[in-house]
């Protein structure tokens, strides 16, 4: 049992880190909130005073403003549905005896660790292209004119971009849970009878539901902040432009740095919001 002089000298070791990382945490933010009520423009003039929450006031009443939030909560609840279905029918298929299956699993895993430049390019270019692209030359194949993707199609291209990036986390997660499962209960449910969909439904399902909540919270905090795909394809053009693009245009682009740190508060209370509402909804199944 720890003494009060081990968990004192224990606190001291560790007072370093935790201030390393709260400075770390606090100091853009509130940086972030100082450039927030201050009108400062790095190429036109720097620093022009405080402006109290002008800043807010004109990002949230952009025109542009609703759409980006629209979009990005599109773009997360799409990624979340298709990863989520897919990777439970993926993590039931990869459980199975089958011929090579750890070179499978590794297959299905590895687009998680390819960058996310590089995948957006990968799919931009060899996949959506619309003169050569892949899917191209399936539609000229089947004798239908070729869609162009990331024009015509953009939301759900870049759902299906970020999709097969996060789809072997979930997979994963979900892979691991499932191999957890004792197979006495399915083995004396099949005995009783029981067709596969219930055995699927009163016993699988019900065992992944705290895996699957792990899956939506670590996905849904990373998914807010999507960039790097948005800004390799579509240019955040064609109703693509998410929050977080939002505040780079104004930030980079407009060069108005008090304006997109209005942005950044906005899209930290975003994130809160969605992150509060899916701890209420889901999250109880971590105390199960």
């Amino acid at each position: 049992m720890a003494t009060q002089h081990s968990r004192s000298a224990a606190r001291f070791m560790m007072a370093p880190a935790v201030i390393l990382l709260l400075g770390w945490m606090l100091v853009p933010l509130i940086m972030t909130l100082m450039f927030s009520f201050k009108k400062y423009l790095p190429l036109r003039g720097g620093d022009l005073g405080w402006v109290g929450f002008e800043n807010y006031v004109r990002f949230v009443t952009s025109s542009a403003f609703w759409p980006a939030v629209g979009a990005t909560l599109a773009i997360v609840g799409g990624v979340l549905l298709i990863t989520v279905v897919l990777g439970v029918l993926l993590a039931i298929l990869l459980n199975q005896p089958m011929w090579g299956q750890g070179v499978v699993r590794i297959l299905v895993i590895a687009p998680f660790f390819v960058m996310p430049t590089v995948s957006a390019l990968v799919w931009k270019n060899m996949f959506m292209d619309p003169v050569n692209g892949l899917f191209a030359h399936l539609w000229r194949f089947f004798g239908a004119e070729p869609i162009s993707w990331l024009s015509e199609a953009s939301l759900p291209s870049i759902v299906m971009i970020v999709s097969w990036q996060w789809l072997p986390f979930a997979t994963l997660i979900l892979l691991t849970a499932i191999q957890s499962l004792d197979g006495e209960q399915l083995e004396a449910a099949e005995m009783d009878g029981a067709p596969p969909l219930k055995r699927f439904g009163y016993i699988t399902l019900p065992h992944l539901s705290r895996a699957i909540t792990i899956v939506i919270l670590i996905q849904t905090i990373f998914l807010l902040a999507i960039f790097a795909e948005i800004f390799v394809t579509t240019g955040g053009a064609f109703g693509t432009r998410t929050l977080t693009y939002l505040i780079f245009q104004r930030v980079l682009e407009s060069q108005n740095v008090g304006l997109g740190s209005a942005g950044g508060v906005y899209a930290i209370i975003l994130a809160n919001i969605v992150a509060i509402f899916l701890m209420r909804i889901v999250g109880k199944n971590l105390d199960a």
